[in-house]
């Protein structure tokens, strides 16, 4: 079964029923642009393994496209390819969506797919762009419906993306978000609709999912060659920036920094601490930064993680952006690794392979209690319309071209499955 963008991104955003915090998961490798982007933050989950690997495309700063335009006093109504009960998806809609496919399989296959391997890859991502639209609206949808309310989480992430691109307010952000041709309103509604989907798949469909402890024991025993790995060490961080602080100011961070490592020796929650405390961009995760290889870190670094134990705390860790406080969340010996050591892994790949198939039934049970029709001429690869649309005008607005970033990464590269 395939997976695709958006879907792969909210099942990346899925906790485990029963979850532990994310040690021993392999997040996709990711490499370091030169400065950081507006990026609204990952929400906190260990991974699942889907079959590919695309990001949600709300992942990226990102503002809809709307039904009408204004030209020079002149109405010009935008073209109507699908209606989802009464909400419309329109051509802008699907061409940014195709767009943003495309750019990430072209990321995906960067250096490593021949060019009709690529061009396979645009293809098969952009097949299902259509599909992915209506569903995001079914599942935006179906949440408002069960009045679920989100305002709190989308307060809380547009204060990481403040605070990760080192914006003193909120009144900062929304003129850095305008400055790149983005509508404040349709940022911040990006990121409620993510975070709403995610919260109705994990209540209607992630809440029925479980995985025992036989199931991931059977699965080791049927895999042992898969978890060999090398001399590897999982981390997680909470960073307290420094920058374009002054003498006094820093001073005072390092003393917060200082504190914060006393309340987690003293027992408090590192994950707890990072996702309230700490300014990087892997807070909502817990601090979460991956599992590096001999190598992946500066030397100094390298030296003192690949000394420690599990659990182990450094002391606090000047650096240049601020001060850094790690804890080694997993240590692995070259050779293969003992279940206890990956049984989180396994238990996250398991859960993965169960929730596509489930989600998917659940949205063809959305689609089929809904109205969903779709234009003659488009591909809804899921199928369920296919009438004509009689188009309507809706509010001229006028859309603007996005910027696209990447995502702006402290560390070195991360290693993945």
């Amino acid at each position: 079964m395939r997976t695709t963008a958006w879907f792969a991104g909210l099942l990346l955003a899925l906790p485990l029923a029963a979850q532990n915090p994310p040690a021993q998961n392999n997040p996709p490798a990711q490499n370091p642009p030169s400065a950081p982007t507006l990026e609204a933050p990952t929400t906190e989950t260990p991974e699942p393994v889907p079959e590919k690997k695309p990001a949600a495309p709300t992942a990226k700063i990102a503002a809809p496209a709307h039904a009408a335009v204004s030209t020079g006093g002149t109405k010009v109504i935008e073209e109507i390819i699908a209606r989802v009960n009464n909400e419309i998806i329109t051509s802008s809609e699907l061409t940014k969506a195709r767009t943003s496919a495309a750019e990430e399989a072209r990321q995906d296959c960067s250096g490593r797919c021949t060019p009709e391997q690529l061009q396979v890859a645009v293809e098969d991502r952009q097949k299902y762009a259509l599909r992915d639209l209506i569903d995001q609206s079914l599942l935006a949808q179906r949440g408002k419906d069960m009045s679920i309310n989100v305002e709190a989480d989308v307060v809380k992430q547009l204060d990481q993306i403040r605070i990760a691109n080192n914006l003193p307010d909120m009144d900062a952000l929304e003129k850095a978000v305008t400055q790149q041709n983005l509508n404040w309103d349709d940022f911040k509604n990006n990121i409620r609709n993510k975070i709403l989907t995610q919260q109705v798949i994990q209540r209607e469909v992630g809440s029925h999912i479980t995985i025992g402890q036989d199931d991931a024991q059977k699965y080791y025993n049927d895999h042992k060659n898969d978890f060999v790995k090398p001399d590897e060490v999982a981390l997680r961080a909470i960073e307290i920036s420094t920058q374009g602080k002054s003498e006094a100011e820093i001073a005072e961070q390092k003393k917060k920094a200082e504190e914060l490592l006393k309340r987690i020796k003293d027992g408090e929650d590192f994950s707890a601490i990072a996702k309230r405390f700490s300014d990087g961009t892997t807070a909502q995760q817990g601090g979460y930064l991956g599992i590096y290889k001999r190598g992946e870190l500066s030397k100094e670094l390298e030296d003192t993680v690949f000394a420690m134990k599990k659990n182990q705390l450094t002391d606090v860790i000047e650096t240049k952006q601020g001060f850094l406080i790690l804890q080694v969340l997993e240590r692995y010996d070259a050779g293969i690794q003992p279940f206890e050591k990956v049984e989180n892994e396994i238990m996250d790949k398991l859960y993965g392979e169960r929730m596509e198939p489930a989600l998917r039934d659940y949205l063809k049970t959305l689609r089929e209690q809904s109205y969903v029709v779709v234009k003659p001429g488009y591909q809804d690869a899921a199928g369920g319309g296919n009438s004509e649309i009689e188009e309507v005008s809706a509010t001229p607005e006028v859309t603007k071209e996005k910027k696209q970033h990447k995502k702006y990464i402290l560390f070195g590269p991360k290693t993945g499955s």
